[in-house]
């Protein structure tokens, strides 16, 4: 084939036609309503941006999580990855915090990150929710496979939902050994960390159509520079 185009087709993968998640709002402890919904393709460098400066703060294992994550966005957007999907959580059209996975076939659910960029109010364990709610109530999955690479993340999804190991099956990041998520758990553990209303109210859903970055960037320097000043 001497078109690049003829072989771009051979390096995509085939496409899973996925069910759309459908935009709910959340009012969190602050009071204010956060809007999650699903991005497309054409957004994917507004949220690159936004997690460059995550690549450099060691604090909470956010340089591994926002370079992974970094990495999955971007095959997303050069169509690298199969199934792959996207969850954003916005404050005013702020972006606070994105999820991302994938489908792993029909039936089972591939969890990637959870990456919060505001603190403090929940906004990781809310987008995480929304993510199971996806594969499991939207994507009708069987089970989801999940890993932590921060104690704060095995504390949220490991222990508060509480997820079931499957050490016999290794998750695609590789590192730890896999837990999974049920539809049984899930939907015990539903009433106490799903949260949300639809239809979103179309004042607030359309404050969201638009991805604003926060204007405050955390700390580039490496945290031993960091405690050196």
């Amino acid at each position: 084939m001497s078109d690049g185009s003829e072989l771009e087709g051979l390096l995509r993968p085939p496409v899973l036609e996925m069910a759309p998640y459908p935009p709910k709002a959340i009012t969190l402890a602050s009071g204010e309503e956060m809007v999650v919904r699903q991005i497309v393709r054409e957004e994917v460098p507004t949220l690159l941006e936004a997690i460059a400066p995550f690549i450099w703060v060691e604090r909470d294992f956010y340089d591994i999580v926002s370079a992974r994550l970094f990495a999955e966005l971007l095959a997303f957007k050069r169509y690298r990855v199969r199934d792959e999907y996207c969850l954003v959580g916005l404050i005013d059209g702020i972006l606070a915090g994105i999820v991302n996975g994938r489908a792993d076939g029909p039936d089972r659910g591939m969890s990637y990150h959870t990456l919060s960029l505001r603190r403090g109010l929940r906004v990781g364990a809310h987008l995480f929710a929304a993510k199971m709610e996806y594969h499991v109530e939207f994507l009708g999955e069987k089970e989801v496979l999940i890993v932590a690479e921060s104690p704060i993340g095995f504390r949220r999804w490991m222990i508060e939902y509480p997820l079931e190991k499957k050490f016999e099956v290794s998750h695609e990041l590789g590192g730890v050994p896999s837990w999974v998520l049920t539809r049984e758990t899930y939907f015990a553990a539903k009433p106490r960390l799903v949260a949300g209303r639809r239809p979103v109210p179309e004042a607030l859903l359309e404050m969201a159509k638009t991805i604003k970055l926060p204007e405050t960037k955390p700390d580039k320097a490496p945290l031993a520079e960091r405690r050196s000043r």
